[in-house]
């Protein structure tokens, strides 16, 4: 039997859980149920004979029930227990609730005792949880399914009806031109749909339930004055009624099939269309935007100043952070796009997409390669620009900085030069004034270099055409002239302090005899005075030093004693809950690992129970943060060692930061399994043999395979991996492994080998993961449509015919989607034309690239 995954079952469960709020909403809903769940229960029963008359009552000592089941399911159920007894009438209803259950529904709220007792709510409850379950669960259309998919079906079937918008299972039947829109699609001949009108609505639906239950066995299960008399009929109710209908006619499902595969196909087709138009655009544009760069780069013009060229550089800036980065992001994704659509293509039989002239994505990477050619030209280029200036800017700063430097120096030096302060001196001051003019002349000479450098630099930015170059020339000449000038007064004033210097010898003479005749009196007192302050000094500081010295030792000790007894609560603190939330992130690890890697239940189960873990450490963040704060406080305290715990804070860090990326990348990795699956068509059967053929060659549980397990496992899988000289050459890891297969009689060809792994392992990291592995194995059976699949699809819609008609496309296809084709298709010129024909089997080859569309 079929297995129902958790979402499914929680689908089915959503309108049981609002079951109490919809009677207690409006009561006339209970009517509406009773009725329409009794005819569809005796519409079953009837075909073992029997049949309710009141749905409480009948169901109570649960043999009915279990005959329901029975008839509609196909099985046998347990054998009923026959007595009259209270517990052997549970026991009855229980088997069937039992059954219900074994087919992946979880009733919630539904006892046995409430369906025994006559509990009109929790019986009522009970068989539209059957009725879901047995009637609409496996109503598929265009990937939808149950209520969605009967809702699309019922759309789908009134589309080319007037005054029909099926919107709901409420109001949208009210007017009873749906159910007649219905009857007529698929029997016209039963109903004269142009004489109804909305305005009519009792008549409507007298009609579409006579006409029903007469000509198409579908029991009366609603009555119209309820309907029209109720503001919102009870929706459980119209979609009972409806699936009836549903089922009725799918002995008309040939051709809502072949519309199905040619809605399918177009869509393909239009989405395939609309890739190639927004590569085109995105190409031209791409490729537009870099031919007007390109000249801009490429102008080397360059400025006469810092402050300009630095504007060229922050243009050059904006350009490389705003301009060029949402370039190079379309590049990149205009290359997606274009793997992304051949890609498509090619699993869906279509011919390769080749884009206009000059826009294959070669092109672009050519212009793309030319564009940064220009721009490291041009990168370049500014900055040898920059460099010349700020050489130019520098050489200008340093003549500003040693000219006023020396200008500084200069000032006030011939007004000094010029005073007669000799006149007036002694012998002494005038020696001093000549010692101070000597330094003053070395100082001169000194700056002599400065002088030349000046001028020198001056000279080279002239050489270098310095656009301030005429104020650089007056400074440097004003400097120059000023410092002849200085030359001339300083010889002038050393004659003049010569002269005096005689003269005054014989008084400074007398001042020196006096000075050594007073120097040993001087001595004397100095030495009195040493000795008595060495006395004092030495004695009374160092006693009171030392006896302060040893209680302060004491405190210091104690303190110490203290800290380390504070840092060892902290290593201890740290090591206890280190201990625990090491231990705990490896545990986690390799749970997630389990649950990736084994097969209880769907993919969703394995993803709901992800995300319970991934919610238990999102949760258990608060510890890590407590550690973090402890580890805060031996750093603080400048502890570097923890005998308490073999775990640092970085240990736990990583760890952490592994966890939450495994838990994430695996919850990721079973999305894109179910993404698989369900584009791809694979059962759950299916996905559950892929998985355990992964498991069985994946020993070393790292969730990759290696070449050599890659291949074991594909055998193990029957894929007949033979030799084909057309394809690659390839080489296998080890001959015992080749050997092996061949002597258990597979074909195992290197070139086959080597083209599979080019698909899986397209980076060449030497393993093969699980999402690579189910790719490929949905790429190698995937069911495709081809194009006599799509003619023959015409052809049902055409009533055998060799041509379709405008009309017959309307009726039959969505509406862009027959346009779409309506648009496309050639005339039919054959023998058998009439006018509007169009000629389906061209279209149909055309679509697969094997003629022009």
């Amino acid at each position: 039997m079929d297995h129902y995954d958790s979402q499914q079952t929680n689908d089915y469960m959503q309108p049981e859980e609002d079951w109490d709020r919809d009677l207690l909403l409006d009561p006339a809903w209970e009517k509406q149920q009773r009725k329409t769940f009794t005819a569809w229960c005796n519409s079953h029963l009837r075909k073992a004979g029997t049949q309710i008359e009141n749905i409480e009552e009948d169901f109570r000592d649960g043999l009915k029930l279990m005959l329901l089941l029975e008839v509609i399911s196909g099985e046998r159920l347990a054998k009923p227990e026959r007595g009259k007894m209270r517990v052997h009438k549970i026991s009855n209803v229980n088997k069937a609730l039992d059954f219900i259950a074994s087919k992946g529904v979880k009733l919630v709220s539904i006892g046995a005792e409430e369906i025994v007792d006559g509990n009109v709510k929790m019986t009522l409850g009970m068989i539209w949880t059957i009725i879901l379950r047995f009637a609409i669960q496996d109503i598929s259309v265009e990937e939808t399914s149950a209520k969605e998919g009967l809702l699309l079906w019922c759309q789908r079937k009134t589309a080319p009806y007037k005054n029909v918008n099926i919107q709901n299972f409420h109001i949208s039947w009210k007017d009873g031109l749906g159910f007649c829109a219905l009857i007529h699609r698929h029997r016209p001949e039963l109903i004269d749909y142009g004489k109804l009108r909305k305005d009519d609505p009792l008549t409507n639906l007298n009609t579409a339930f006579d006409v029903a239950e007469k000509y198409l066995d579908i029991p009366k299960m609603l009555d119209a004055e309820d309907i029209v008399g109720t503001a919102r009929p009870d929706e459980k109710a119209i979609m009972t009624y409806v699936s009836s209908f549903y089922h009725a006619f799918s002995g008309a499902q040939k051709a809502e099939t072949a519309a199905n595969r040619i809605c399918k196909v177009l869509a393909v087709n239009q989405e395939n269309e609309q890739l190639m138009e927004d590569y085109e655009k995105l190409a031209s544009d791409l490729l537009e935007w870099i031919r007007r760069t390109i000249p801009w780069l490429e102008n080397r013009a360059p400025e006469n100043t810092m402050h300009a060229m630095q504007q060229k550089l922050e243009d050059f800036r904006d350009y490389r952070r705003l301009h060029k980065p949402p370039k190079v992001q379309e590049k990149c994704q205009l290359e997606i796009n274009f793997n992304t659509l051949q890609t498509k293509l090619r699993l869906s039989n279509r011919p390769a997409f080749m884009p206009s002239e000059g826009r294959m994505v070669s092109d672009i990477n050519n212009a793309w390669g030319c564009l940064e050619q220009a721009e490291k030209g041009y990168e370049e280029w500014l900055l040898n620009e920059i460099r010349r200036l700020e050489r130019l800017d520098h050489l200008a700063e340093k003549f500003r900085q040693k000219a006023s430097i020396h200008e500084a120096w200069t000032d006030g030096k011939e007004a000094m030069l010029r005073q007669k302060d000799y006149e007036t001196a002694t012998l002494s001051e005038i020696k001093a004034l000549l010692k101070k003019h000597e330094a003053f002349e070395s100082d001169l000479a000194a700056h002599q270099d400065r002088v030349e450098q000046i001028a020198a630099i001056a000279q080279e930015l002239n050489e270098l055409d310095y656009y301030d170059s005429p104020s650089v020339n007056a400074r440097c000449q004003k400097i120059c002239d000023q410092w002849d000038n200085l030359g001339a007064l300083t010889q002038k004033r050393r004659e003049a302090l010569e002269r005096t210097e005689k003269l005054l010898e014989t008084i400074d003479q007398l001042y020196l005899e006096y000075a050594k005749r007073a120097a040993p009196f001087n001595n004397w007192m100095e030495g009195a005075m040493e000795d008595l302050q060495d006395t004092f000094i030495v004695h009374t500081i160092e006693e009171i030093q030392v006896r302060q010295l040893v209680p302060r030792r004491d405190q210091a000790l104690t303190e110490e004693h203290a800290r380390q007894q504070h840092n060892e609560r902290l290593r201890k603190q740290f090591g206890a809950q280190a201990n625990v939330i090491g231990p705990w992130i490896q545990t986690k690890m390799e749970e997630i690992g389990r649950i990736s890697i084994e097969m209880h239940g769907t993919l969703e189960d394995q993803l709901n129970h992800l995300r319970q873990y991934e919610k238990s450490i999102v949760n258990y963040k608060p510890k890590i943060d407590q550690l973090e704060g402890d580890h805060q406080l031996i750093q603080e305290a400048l502890i570097f060692d923890n005998k308490h715990t073999n775990y640092t804070m970085e240990h736990i860090r990583v760890g952490w930061e592994q966890l939450l990326t495994t838990i994430a990348r695996t919850i990721n990795e079973v999305e894109n399994q179910i993404l698989t699956r369900d584009a791809k068509g694979i059962s759950q059967e299916q996905m559950n043999e892929f998985r355990a053929s992964f498991n069985h060659f994946d020993r070393d549980h790292s969730g990759t395979l290696g070449p050599e397990e890659f291949k074991a496992c594909l055998i193990s899988l029957g894929y007949d991996i033979g030799n084909d000289p057309q394809k690659k050459t390839g080489m296998m890891d080890t001959d015992d492994f080749r050997a092996c297969l061949i002597s258990m009689g597979y074909n195992m060809g290197e070139a086959e080998f080597a083209r599979i792994m080019s698909i899986v392992d397209p980076n060449r990291l030497g393993v093969v993961t699980f999402q690579a592995f189910i790719d490929f194995m949905s790429r190698e059976t995937a069911d495709t449509d081809t194009a006599d699949q799509v003619m023959a699809s015409f052809k049902i819609l055409a009533g055998d015919k060799n041509y379709i008609t405008v009309d017959e496309l309307r009726r039959e296809l969505p509406p862009d989607q027959a346009e779409y084709c309506i648009a496309r298709m050639a005339p039919y010129t054959g023998p058998d034309a009439v006018p509007g024909a169009l000629d389906y089997m061209s279209f149909s080859t055309a679509l697969y690239g094997e003629s022009d569309l």
